[in-house]
């Protein structure tokens, strides 16, 4: 079952409460923290559904929250960016976010990005299939993607984070393996956005997941180059 908590971070009232109202009013347990700091507090306590995050606040910006969320756990984050700063987008899925969206926020599309990252973190099993059946995994390289948990695992069985796209990413490549994937592609079957001029989303997520699966990043042997036409999961 999905969890349905969702942390909101922004140190502007207005909007936190106006985010939070919105989203409990649609069925989500909707709680707001004014600074990283209580957030970060909070999230010792309980790891919620989902983390939306803005970049620009005051003594803990943004990013150095993301730092430290990605350091301790996989929670989903959304991350609040003024509408024209690229650099923070480039820098957020750098560190490992889920999503953006630029402010200011259209509630409409906010929520679809939330229910879109929920998704992605939810386990789907065939209501039919016995519940001590073994769960479905699939091999990448020396690691293992649990499908069902939505959990990659090393060769000896230590957890390795991962973030809820990465894990999108690894299914789409898993269900086109042996298939040249070009960015379009990769955004369409795994992000659920079309493309965006300049859009470097896909190339540094799998930078990061070549990082954590690879032997050699520099030189990845299980999602491959493929110079001037995408990238290859043999």
């Amino acid at each position: 079952m999905t969890d349905t908590t969702i942390y909101v971070c922004d140190d502007e009232n207005d909007l936190r409460e106006m985010v939070s109202e919105y989203l409990t009013e649609r069925g989500y347990d909707a709680q707001g923290f004014a600074d990283g700091r209580s957030l970060l507090a909070a999230l010792e306590l309980r790891q919620p559904g989902l983390c939306i995050l803005d970049v620009n606040m005051p003594g803990m910006d943004g990013m150095s929250v993301l730092r430290e969320v990605r350091a301790k756990g996989n929670v989903p984050v959304i991350m609040l960016t003024a509408a024209a700063e690229t650099v923070d987008r480039i820098v957020g899925l750098e560190l490992g976010a889920d999503d953006y969206i630029g402010k200011p926020v259209d509630l409409r599309e906010l929520e679809a990005r939330v229910k879109t990252v929920l998704r992605r973190m939810t386990p789907h099993r065939d209501d039919k299939i016995d519940q001590d059946t073994e769960r479905e995994s699939v091999a990448f390289g020396p690691h293992r993607l649990d499908l069902d948990q939505a959990r990659m695992f090393d060769a000896e069985g230590e957890e390795i984070t991962i973030t809820a796209m990465e894990y999108q990413l690894l299914k789409t490549f898993h269900a086109n393996r042996g298939r040249i994937l070009n960015r379009d592609q990769l955004l369409e079957q795994a992000h659920d956005r079309g493309w965006e001029p300049f859009d470097r989303s896909i190339d540094l997520r799998i930078s990061r997941l070549r990082h954590k699966i690879e032997r050699n990043p520099q030189k990845p042997e299980i999602i491959r180059t493929v110079r001037g036409l995408g990238y290859i999961f043999s």
